[in-house]
């Protein structure tokens, strides 16, 4: 079954920190500050898989608002979304402004003239693979106070915060996470720059695979 609740907090950022050394337990986080109507939120981004050798996985783009369609309207605040197309929900593996090649693309091998174009179009976003302090310093780069801030995921069951702000599909079967995969649940972090535009932080296991079915489960994992 797919996550409890979801949705997207909208606030301003107030600062951001990272685990100390008597904190930091089994995962590492980078931890935001964010303030909004119902007051400071605390939103606790994993950057480090449950076992050091398995890593995290992440990427970094920008996107126009359009694209976010309807969530940058709907003001400050907590916000549950349906975990369906449409909604504002995101997919890191089916919407079509977040996966690695664009949803058009109709061809397995394409000359390579209509490749470059593609290319410069929607240029490939593949995850980038590294250690916990890269993934840290990859999402700090965006994360700037006074900014507005959009953070993805669970809502904390008590208190203001958010929670399972990564990937929430594709954990493989046995994993204590199989049972929350699901499709159009999965956390980000995007902040909006001085033009308007997006700077986008996505992040996952890497144990977790891809393609999923309509479940989020790992296609074949049975």
């Amino acid at each position: 079954m797919p996550l409890d609740s979801y949705g997207v907090l909208s606030g301003t950022l107030h600062r951001h920190f990272r685990d100390g050394p008597g904190t930091t337990g089994h995962r590492f986080h980078v931890n935001l500050e964010v303030d909004a109507p119902a007051g400071r939120y605390h939103c606790a981004v994993d950057v480090d898989g449950e076992r050091a050798a398995t890593g995290v996985q992440w990427k970094v783009f920008t996107l126009a608002p359009s694209i976010l369609d309807p969530v940058p309207a709907m003001g400050p605040g907590y916000h549950e979304l349906s975990m369906s197309r449409g909604s504002g929900a995101l997919d890191h593996q089916r919407h079509p402004a977040l996966v690695d090649r664009p949803g058009f693309l109709f061809l397995r091998h394409p000359p390579a003239w209509l490749q470059g174009l593609l290319d410069r179009l929607h240029p490939p976003r593949p995850w980038v693979s590294g250690s916990r302090l890269e993934a840290a310093a990859a999402l700090e780069s965006l994360l700037v106070p006074g900014r507005e801030v959009l953070v993805f995921g669970t809502p904390l069951d008590h208190g203001l915060g958010m929670r399972d702000v990564h990937q929430n599909q594709g954990a493989p079967h046995g994993s204590r996470w199989w049972a929350e995969n699901g499709t159009w649940q999965d956390g980000a972090v995007l902040t909006r720059r001085p033009d308007g535009w997006y700077d986008v932080f996505l992040s996952r296991f890497a144990d977790q695979l891809e393609p999923t079915d309509a479940e989020g489960r790992p296609t074949g994992a049975g």
